[in-house]
């Protein structure tokens, strides 16, 4: 993860540290509700002719950091509405940020009775009780077939509820289930008992039910069952009564959107196991993709109805299957291997982000996802695409040698040999054509075509979601690595793009996740000469100003750091002054000196081994320039 990968490289500074990547961590924003049951009426004809209860409350919960896994979730305190969306602010724990506009999910259920059907024998009042022999096949409900009005109600054991799920009459099945998700929302220990008393085998089994209303309650009851981390158990027994292939068929088949929304939710709260990345990439992953993200991308204009409340469901449906792809995404090389050869999915996601561009929807969940994945499909892409390993060797070398002096870039005007084309880099102007790419990039190439970097430098300059801002600079930083033709280009097309004040101006956010991603693209961007130059002059101040230390104004935030953070912004800044002797002079001009030296000095009072060693060796590169020494000693 980003974290690890910091701190084993962190040996020593040189090369090894230049092309620093970073995936994320899954995610956890998974959630669970409740199915409220509307007290029964005193007779049948009335319990039908009632309207259902219009709102039910339940809490969407939503994890804040999408790289670090352990974080415990934010309950977003939800209303339920009918329809519509509305504004719900999650406070963000490492930070003062408030996430815009989040769509809540509108009524997921509709509120089951007890008694929707004459033939349900499982009910509080109302109809006669049917005949002897109905009963004597399901004698788990002896107990509860008294007549109401002679002896009290109790509530079904748990034991009851599971056995009236292979009941023979659907109501009474799809009640029972209804009764299980309400009966373990929050409970964890309720759960356990299920999953020990076979209920979540039972469950998968109703998922190929052939009616629809059993369908909604079972998923009801396996969402709730396979939500938190504290429930890894459920999850796995889940997989392993053939649960998700079970989801899939279901998601293929059903064109209920309520169904979708709540499968693909099953599946979101499955994909935080880690076990189960892998089974979900292996059997869901093209279902995802065909029939829910390309579908309602609007990337092939698939025609979805106008209909309010069904692109409320779909934005659910969306959200929910982005949600599982980006913890999946997080599971290693042949997880981003397959994603990133599944047809359609880079296109569809980057389609999403540009729709959201300039619109409520910036913010969003959904948007938030996408970014992670292709954040996270972005890393490592020179090491593990063929595009990548098609260079040799003298190749690299070629482009490490022009990297460092892009000077005789204008000596070669020949994009023939494919050495010569990073030198090329002067003549393409972030604008026209590249020099070697005839047609418009699709699939796996919009990966690291430079075209992909406005999307993403739109996001960072419009959204004001920390973690969309995160992933953003994240996929840069990831795509900005390293001297890979395309990642020369890509440094080129930010700096053309004016990416540069963008990237600078987030170092003052007030989010340490935020600010390190931002620090870590910016030290990747300065591996282009004319970049480094750019960064030196226009954002030594800023990375400064976020060291902690000597009369800091805005010591409080600057405390807030992590060390991660501070490890970041000093690795930014020995990069920024390595063969750029002006730039070691803006360090000591703002300031950077003694701010380096009281973290060096600390030796592991306020900071971490890590900080102190990389705020020492930017002291040590500076010192290297012995012009400048007599101006240090000042």
């Amino acid at each position: 993860g980003s974290r690890a990968s910091y701190s084993s490289q962190h040996s020593h500074l040189g090369s090894e540290l230049r092309a620093l990547q970073s995936p994320e961590h899954h995610i956890d924003p998974i959630y669970e509700d409740r199915v409220y049951q509307k007290p029964p009426m005193r007779s049948l004809s009335q319990s039908q002719g009632d309207p259902l209860q219009p709102a039910h409350t339940g809490t969407y919960r939503t994890s804040t950091a999408p790289s670090s896994p352990g974080v415990d979730s934010v309950p977003l305190q939800r209303t339920g509405s009918q329809h519509g969306t509305q504004n719900a602010t999650a406070t963000f724990q490492r930070a003062s940020y408030a996430a815009g506009p989040a769509s809540n999910y509108a009524d997921p259920y509709r509120q089951l009775q007890y008694c929707p059907s004459v033939e349900s024998p499982y009910s509080k009042s109302g109809p006669a009780i049917p005949p002897e022999g109905t009963l004597a096949r399901s004698p788990s409900i002896d107990s509860i077939q008294k007549d109401p009005r002679e002896f009290g109600w109790r509530d079904p054991e748990l034991p009851e509820v599971i056995q009236m799920l292979q009941h023979q009459f659907p109501s009474v099945q799809s009640n029972a289930a209804a009764y299980l998700q309400h009966l373990c929302f929050g409970d964890n220990k309720i759960k356990a008992e299920i999953r020990r008393q076979g209920g979540i085998q039972l469950l998968v089994d109703l998922l190929d039910h052939r009616m629809t209303e059993v369908h909604r309650s079972a998923c009801g009851a396996l969402r709730n069952l396979v939500y938190g981390k504290a429930n890894d158990d459920n999850k796995i027994a889940l997989k392993n009564c053939g649960g998700i292939p079970a989801l899939v068929r279901l998601l293929r088949k059903t064109t209920d959107l309520e169904i979708r929304e709540l499968v693909t939710g099953v599946l979101w709260n499955l994909s935080s196991c880690d076990a189960l990345k892998m089974p979900i990439i292996q059997d869901a992953l093209a279902v995802l993709t065909n029939a829910v993200i390309i579908p309602h991308s609007g990337w092939e204009n698939s025609p979805l109805q106008d209909d309010h409340k069904i692109q409320l469901h779909s934005s659910q449906v969306l959200r929910n299957a982005t949600g599982c792809l980006r913890n999946v995404s997080s599971a290693g090389e042949e997880a981003r291997r397959r994603m990133r050869e599944c047809d359609g999915l880079t296109d569809a996601l980057l389609y999403v982000i540009q729709s959201a561009l300039g619109s409520s929807e910036i913010d969003s969940k959904t948007v938030e996802n996408c970014v992670c994945i292709l954040r996270n499909l972005s890393y490592r892409l020179a090491a593990e695409t063929s595009q990548g390993q098609q260079m040799g060797t003298d190749e690299l070398d070629g482009l490490l040698c022009g990297d460092a002096n892009g000077k005789d870039a204008e000596s070669s005007g020949c994009w023939g040999k494919k050495k010569k084309k990073k030198k090329s880099q002067d003549q393409w102007d972030g604008v026209g054509p590249l020099p070697d790419c005839a047609e418009p990039p699709k699939g796996i190439q919009m990966l690291w075509h430079p075209s992909i970097v406005k999307p993403y430098l739109t996001l960072l300059s419009e959204c004001s979601n920390p973690d969309t801002l995160e992933g953003a600079a994240g996929a840069l930083q990831n795509l900005a690595a390293g001297s890979w033709k395309w990642s020369v280009y890509i440094r080129a097309a930010v700096r053309k793009e004016k990416g540069l004040p963008i990237l600078v101006e987030l170092l003052r956010i007030d989010n340490d996740r935020v600010v390190c991603a931002v620090a870590t693209a910016l030290r990747n961007m300065a591996l282009d000469v004319r970049n480094k130059e750019l960064i030196g002059k226009y954002a030594m101040r800023d990375l400064v100003h976020r060291l902690p230390g000597a009369n800091n104004s805005n010591s409080s935030a600057s405390k807030a750091m992590s060390d991660d953070t501070v490890t970041a912004i000093c690795c930014t800044l020995h990069e920024v002054i390595t063969k750029n002797m002006e730039n070691a002079k803006a360090l000591r001009d703002a300031g950077g000196i003694e701010k380096l030296v009281g973290i060096s000095k600390s030796k592991g009072d306020k900071h971490s081994p890590k900080v102190v060693k990389a705020a020492s060796q930017v002291l040590n590169s500076m010192w290297q320039y012995r012009d400048l020494r007599s101006l240090y000693k000042k």
